[in-house]
């Protein structure tokens, strides 16, 4: 089984994992056992005795130390779900060898074209190898990119056991591209100090920080009344929500908002004329803001409801996830080591703030630290979407630099 990362990704993108959120099962695709089950066998034939499936999906396997040294138990973790956002079925993946430069015009929809003025880090892959799709679903680079990263990467360090390391652990997840990759993990079946999800972007690129992330529904009862005598009397639930989204502020929306800015998104509303239901994601780098937002979305909706003194009103928020920087900046080894690592394999690290969240930022405050490295990969959950070979092999050569830095440490 001598695959190199473009042969594991190849390999993996044609297996169709896209999770489903109106499923409340996990994983919420039984399809995403599929990849599962071969990614077992793969580390089993790597000699990682322990690789198994639990029930959920995931996936779990040990690489032992090869050292004395006491060096804390390291885990590198990604997902094996791709995104519902556009159609994973028949993925078929294009290679562009010997890229030279300009668009990139896919060959199963000839409309769809990577325009390089589009995607100015195209110009920093003259010579590289360019994997994108035919241009008629997704990649699923995110994270399956990672996966194979992971993967060639304990395959590196089972082929040159003069490379010394600690106890190493694999997690393979389902479903986090609809916020549950990290619910049914086992941490204490995990058996990991610290970890290092591989689900990012552009190389040199690391990311310590999320966004802290709630969800807040209001459902509204209102009056209903035939219309034809409701003079007076018909409070109209649709009407009312209407008027709670009119009035949110126009710079705290995503579509004007960027860096450390958060927002009040509205993404559902269900509506009668005697009820409605909206539900709202709020999103913000620090907890004070996120409440200053969730009290000035109340403010706007306890407003609108004195012009409705017959309806009634519930506001509920959900946390959802945290800044998993909280968490980190108690244990500073983990990003010590990590930006030595990717300065040895030539990159200058940056660090970066997340407009989102991944499965580290639910694992940090389970109780695995867990930052997120590149993957080489761009235009994510788009048919656009590529990453280069030589990119991903940088990835491939951090995670193997990373673990000799954590055994030289010790």
């Amino acid at each position: 089984m001598p695959y190199n990362v473009l042969d594991r990704l190849l390999n993996y993108v044609v297996i169709d994992t896209q999770s489903d959120p109106a499923s409340s099962a996990q994983p919420s695709t039984e399809k995403q056992k599929d990849l599962a089950r071969i990614l077992v066998e793969e580390l089993l034939v790597l000699g990682l005795e322990d690789a198994h499936m639990d029930e959920h999906g995931n996936v779990y396997a040990t690489l032992p130390a090869n050292t004395q040294k006491n060096v804390p138990v390291i885990c590198f973790c990604s997902h094996m779900d791709t995104a519902p956002d556009f159609t994973g079925t028949n993925v078929k993946p294009n290679v562009v060898r010997n890229y030279q430069g300009g668009d990139i015009r896919l060959p199963g929809d000839s409309s769809r074209i990577i325009r390089i003025s589009e995607h100015p880090d195209l110009a920093d892959q003259i010579g590289h190898d360019i994997v994108t799709t035919d241009g008629t679903t997704l990649l699923g680079a995110d994270d399956k990119a990672g996966i194979a990263e992971i993967m060639t990467a304990i395959a590196t360090l089972v082929t040159n056991p003069d490379i010394s390391h600690g106890v190493i652990k694999i997690l393979f997840t389902t479903d986090e591209e609809i916020g549950r990759g990290a619910d049914k993990v086992d941490l204490q079946k995990l058996g990991a100090d610290f970890g290092y999800t591989m689900d990012g972007g552009r190389i040199g690129e690391i990311d310590d920080e999320t966004f802290s992330a709630d969800g807040v529904t209001i459902d509204i009862t209102g009056v209903a009344q035939h219309p034809g005598t409701s003079k007076g009397v018909m409070e109209n639930a649709i009407k009312i929500a209407s008027d709670i989204v009119a009035r949110l502020p126009g710079d705290l929306a995503p579509e004007t908002t960027e860096g450390r800015e958060g927002f009040i998104h509205p993404v559902g509303v269900s509506a009668s004329m005697d009820a409605a239901h909206l539900e709202f994601i709020i999103r913000d780098f620090v907890d004070e803001g996120l409440a200053e937002k969730e009290t000035l979305l109340r403010s706007i909706a306890e407003e609108v409801m004195t012009g409705y003194p017959g309806s009634t009103m519930r506001f509920t928020v959900s946390e959802q996830y945290r800044n998993m920087k909280q968490v980190l900046d108690r244990h500073p080894e983990i990003m010590d080591n990590l930006l030595e690592a990717v300065r040895r394999v030539g990159l200058e690290p940056v660090t970066s703030s997340i407009r989102g969240g991944t499965d580290g930022s639910r694992l940090s405050f389970m109780g695995l630290p867990c930052p997120n490295i590149y993957t080489g990969g761009h235009s994510y959950h788009s048919p656009l979407e590529w990453i280069s070979v030589q990119d991903m092999q940088k990835s491939v050569d951090t995670i193997v630099e990373l673990v000799k830095v954590w055994e030289e440490r010790a």
